[in-house]
């Protein structure tokens, strides 16, 4: 499985962002898709995941600015980005895994990540 992330750029504070990511793999709806982020001098972050069954969860940090969603049919993962902060600056990944981590949180559990796209949130 490759994943295609998209979509990151300069904004400003307030601002709306939409990432895109994009799997090659033959199967995706029995996937688990997750974002993370990093900074530099920091370890990445979880942002957001959606489950096969589209349940969703997010970090207290974007909890009701973000939203990830998944359109199978083109095998894409989105995570919508509203209200972006200068805190939200950092490389963002994409992640799959096959079925649901034991710890959705967890970068660990997810076996394949596309490459970073840089988000930049100016104030």
């Amino acid at each position: 499985v490759q994943l295609q992330a998209s979509g990151g750029g300069l904004v400003q504070d307030g601002a709306s962002l939409r990432l895109s990511c994009e799997s090659s793999g033959r199967t995706f709806s029995d996937y688990t898709l997750g974002w993370f982020r990093q900074t530099p001098g920091k370890e990445r972050e979880f942002v957001a995941a959606i489950t096969w069954r589209t349940n969703t969860y997010y970090a207290d940090s974007v909890k009701g600015r973000f939203s990830i969603s998944r359109v199978n049919a083109k095998k894409t993962v989105y995570l919508q980005m509203n209200s972006l902060k200068p805190e939200d600056t950092a490389v963002y990944y994409c992640a799959a895994r096959r079925g649901v981590p034991n710890i959705i949180r967890n970068e660990n559990d997810y076996g394949f990540w596309g490459q970073g796209n840089q988000v930049t949130v100016s104030s």
